[in-house]
């Protein structure tokens, strides 16, 4: 998806695949350009994360052209310097690290092309940064059946959003794989229904579905009357107010603005989004006496790190002894 590319660097000429490249690249040859565009083409298949290293590379060129740097001479200490100066713009640790990550991961592409002889941002180290719990906010269980109990069930859409948000609570699923679900992504095995999730690398998930989850799915498809479309996106826009249906699969952005108005709408104080409703599946199958390996393989995490940063038992536990100060 070369063509998805926009590299901010007004001297640079258009290239096939790419609509600009910087300056510092194009200055160094057309076969170093060719190089440089298949890296985003070629190795970085997601696209989030495609967008963001074209703005780390982008923004490390622009700052080696600043300083009057052509490609061959970048060294380590440049980069170092520039890392610094991330740091030094407000730029967070996690930021930093991965401009970082994209920059070197660049540069190995290139070694391997012969386009520099070494790579100097690979003993450069970024900024420390450790975490021991996530900060994504999370709604409280009351405020979770809150917001559900007054999502109204008596049109398409009502249905939808429940069903979708019953998908990010139950399966803990990421919204990005909650949204590229297609209808047969919803099917039977045997005498239970499951669900199959495309997640980040294009690895598939598939669990069981939750009993409550279940009923949600089925109310949903039978209103909207897209069983049949197994191909056609499960989760979809809705025309304007008409309480209709398209056929066009709802985005991240669609989710996040629709479960902001059923949060007003349920007098949810808490600022929640898309992400939240993983943190709050994952606490609420860990306080029910749910191991943390078996929650890690449902949320499709590659190690307990990460699905630790989304248990979040230990806050109602800090609460309670605040609340034991008294005068």
């Amino acid at each position: 998806m070369a063509h998805d590319l926009v590299l901010a660097d007004h001297r640079s000429p258009a290239f096939p695949g790419a609509s600009v490249v910087p300056g510092l690249v194009v200055d160094a040859g057309e076969a170093v350009v060719q190089r440089y565009v298949e890296f985003f083409a070629a190795q970085i298949r997601n696209a989030n994360t495609r967008a963001a290293y074209v703005r780390a590379a982008s923004d490390f060129f622009g700052w080696c052209g600043r300083h009057g740097l052509a490609l061959a001479a970048i060294g380590p200490m440049h980069v170092a310097v520039w890392v610094e100066s991330l740091g030094q713009a407000g730029l967070s640790a996690p930021s930093v690290k991965q401009r970082l990550a994209a920059i070197r991961m660049l540069f190995d592409w290139l070694v391997v092309g012969q386009v520099v002889p070494h790579n100097p941002a690979a003993a450069v180290h970024g900024p420390k940064h450790s975490v021991a719990k996530g900060k994504t906010r999370m709604p409280t269980r009351e405020e979770a059946k809150a917001l559900l109990a007054a999502i109204p069930t008596d049109g398409v859409v009502g249905l939808r959003d429940r069903a979708l948000i019953g998908t990010l609570f139950y399966t803990f699923a990421r919204v990005g794989a909650a949204t590229a679900m297609r209808v047969g992504d919803y099917y039977p095995v045997g005498r239970r229904w499951w669900v199959r999730l495309r997640e980040k690398g294009g690895r598939y998930h598939e669990m069981p579905c939750h009993h409550a989850l279940q009923d949600w799915l089925d109310a949903y498809l039978a209103a909207a009357g897209i069983e049949a479309d197994t191909r056609g996106p499960l989760f979809r826009t809705a025309a304007g107010r008409t309480g209709r249906l398209t056929a066009a699969a709802m985005t991240q952005p669609d989710v996040y603005r629709m479960i902001g108005r059923r949060a007003t709408a349920a007098g949810v104080a808490t600022r929640i989004g898309c992400h939240s409703w993983r943190a709050r599946g994952i606490t609420a199958y860990l306080e029910n006496g749910g191991l943390l390996e078996h929650a890690q393989a449902m949320a499709g995490h590659a190690s307990a790190r990460t699905t630790k940063l989304y248990d979040r038992r230990g806050e109602q536990v800090s609460l309670d002894e605040v609340e034991r100060i008294t005068l």
